[in-house]
């Protein structure tokens, strides 16, 4: 079966700086969905320029995976769009954020932190090196591999502990950071990748490029989503799997659908 996915990009940076449009003259999104592009998934595009920022209820129900960037316009994104991917995400759609995406109000949602970090933009070196080898996500890699200008992510990185960590950046300022980390949240699989600074070719980077397509093929979740992620059903008494009895004092009445 073919994976659905969709890259969603701010598009922001590619109209207003000449150095990211000449380095993504089709935009990032663009580089990275012909990047995911194979005979298993099928990746379309979307931009915060499109009405729903191209991100509608039957557009995300006909998503496997979500891949997201954004950098300079997090607040221009809808909170009505935001609980709409949370909603399709607990339901089961994998969604991948990518580097600064680490502040949109996606992530923040669902990691419930503020998802800080240090950061410096000096093109210097990066070296990120595999740390679970045997992960999905690090099929194919060699044991590191490095981008020669990126900008510096550094800790403490203020995200819960996650599940996996696959990769771990060092950078030629000194810094560490955990740049590949995995989740669950409900149905759907995260998982955040730092690189991706737009003013640097690394979408153009074939280990990248490798890290995405894996990427993609770990957070689909082939079972169907699950439905009334958001629900919280009162059961009466005479459905209890046993027998039982009210006793004491009620707050709530029959029928009620209860405090949110």
């Amino acid at each position: 079966m073919t994976i659905r996915a969709v890259v969603w990009g701010e598009n922001v940076h590619e109209q207003t700086n000449k150095i990211v449009s000449e380095i993504y003259p089709n935009g990032m999104h663009a580089t990275i969905a012909e990047a995911i592009n194979d005979d298993a998934v099928c990746a379309t595009t979307a931009t915060l320029q499109d009405p729903e920022h191209g991100l509608t209820e039957e557009r995300l129900a006909q998503t496997d995976v979500l891949l997201w960037w954004g950098h300079a316009a997090h607040g221009e994104v809808a909170d009505e769009v935001v609980a709409r991917v949370a909603d399709h995400v607990n339901a089961g759609m994998g969604l991948i954020l990518l580097h600064s995406a680490h502040f949109a109000k996606i992530f923040k949602r669902l990691m419930g932190t503020p998802c800080n970090l240090t950061w410096r933009e000096a093109g210097e070196r990066e070296r990120l090196w595999v740390t679970s080898r045997n992960h999905p996500i690090a099929a194919g890699l060699p044991d590191h591999f490095s981008l020669e200008n990126e900008e510096m992510y550094g800790e403490p990185f203020g995200v819960p502990e996650p599940l996996e960590t696959v990769f771990i950046s060092w950078f030629q300022g000194g810094e560490v950071f955990r740049s590949g980390l995995t989740y669950k949240r409900g149905a759907g699989n995260v998982f955040y990748f730092r690189p991706g600074h737009e003013t640097y070719p690394t979408y153009h980077d074939p280990n990248v490029q490798r890290v995405l397509q894996n990427a993609v093929r770990w957070a689909y979740n082939p079972a169907p989503r699950v439905l009334g992620v958001n629900d919280a059903p009162n059961v009466p008494v005479e459905q209890a799997l046993e027998p039982i009895q009210e006793r004491g004092p009620k707050l709530h009445h029959d029928g009620e659908e209860g405090f949110r």
